[in-house]
């Protein structure tokens, strides 16, 4: 195993103890040293894959599955991208080719999965604990590539890691106590939105949560997060500001008055982005409706936007999760 190489390799066990799970499939309910764990296992390949030589072979001989049974152009990109540059076979599945289209079960197709003899599966589902309920059938481990309205955990993670990257590179440390995140948009439909809420409050961090009110989870203040209504309040003194889109496929009934009305009141504009601390990060999960939850000239804002970087990072953090959670079958010291 690669030897951490943060300073936080301190704050958590040695050897499989530092992330006990087979699966990754949330991250409600981790530890605080499970995550930097990953975080800091992502270091060593955003190093690889910023030099000339992206291929590490650690995963030769493995065989990685990609079910997505819900569209996807970025994440599915990166698992893919990740896998390989570790040296695995990967196959994609997309849902439109499948046996899903002609009836069969989601347990029939995790059977059929399981009798590949797949090394790791990475799945995508429009249902809420779908990913779940694979993993559950299956003797490989299983990672969530998000589902439904549940959680979306290389999400979070990259996210942090994001965060935790240009902090570093300012010079401010990266640690996430009493770090001020505003997340705002779509909260009530986003998987993203709970995943970073578990896992940035879990590091430390402070977080708000803005919506409008049909958009706001009932009962949000349980994930220990503050809410509001008013972007502007949310804005004030924030570090980093996380736009969400408006999620209209998720939506059955009319959940904001208007688009143009939307972005008056919680769009992120110059402005808008003026009420925040003077170097806040500027965040977008992807795919952006410019416009609407953000202007371009936010989100290309030069030493501001961090929204390529958090495509950057989500190659370094699937990569770390998959080398992470192949180390029993591949008998790693300390893992087997």
């Amino acid at each position: 195993m690669t030897a951490p190489k943060s300073e936080a390799a301190s704050r958590y066990p040695a050897g499989s103890a530092a992330f006990p799970h087979r699966d990754l499939t949330g991250l409600a309910g981790l530890a605080p040293w499970e995550i930097l764990f990953l975080l800091d296992e992502a270091e060593q390949w955003v190093d690889l894959n910023r030099s000339a030589n992206k291929r590490d072979g650690r995963l030769a001989g493995l065989t990685i599955i990609n079910a997505f049974f819900e569209n996807s152009t970025r994440t599915l990109l990166s698992f893919e991208i990740a896998g390989k540059r570790l040296g695995a076979d990967v196959v994609n599945m997309h849902a439109a080719q499948s046996s899903v289209k002609k009836g069969e079960t989601l347990i029939d197709t995790a059977m059929t999965l399981n009798a590949m003899h797949a090394d790791a599966i990475v799945i995508r589902h429009q249902s809420s604990g779908a990913v779940r309920l694979i993993a559950d059938k299956v003797d490989c481990p299983v990672l969530n590539a998000g589902d439904g309205q549940h959680e979306h955990p290389t999400q979070g993670l990259l996210d942090a890691l994001t965060i935790r990257t240009l902090l570093k590179e300012k010079g401010a440390g990266q640690d996430f106590s009493g770090l001020k995140v505003t997340i705002c948009g779509d909260i009530l439909h986003s998987r993203v939105a709970r995943s970073n809420m578990h896992c940035l409050t879990t590091l430390g961090a402070e977080v708000r949560v803005c919506a409008p009110p049909a958009l706001m989870p009932a009962g949000v203040e349980e994930l220990k997060v503050q809410p509001f209504h008013d972007f502007d309040a949310a804005l004030d003194g924030a570090d980093v500001v996380m736009m969400l889109r408006l999620q209209q496929e998720r939506m059955s009934g009319q959940f904001i008055p208007s688009p143009r009305e939307y972005r008056h009141l919680y769009g992120l504009t110059l402005d808008r982005l003026a009420l925040a601390k003077p170097d806040a990060l500027v965040m977008h999960p992807g795919p952006m409706n410019r416009g609407i939850e953000i202007d371009s000239n936010v989100a290309d804002l030069a030493g501001r936007s961090a929204i390529t970087t958090q495509v950057e990072m989500g190659v370094a953090i699937r990569m770390a999760c998959l080398d992470v959670l192949t180390r029993r079958a591949r008998k790693v010291e300390g893992w087997a």
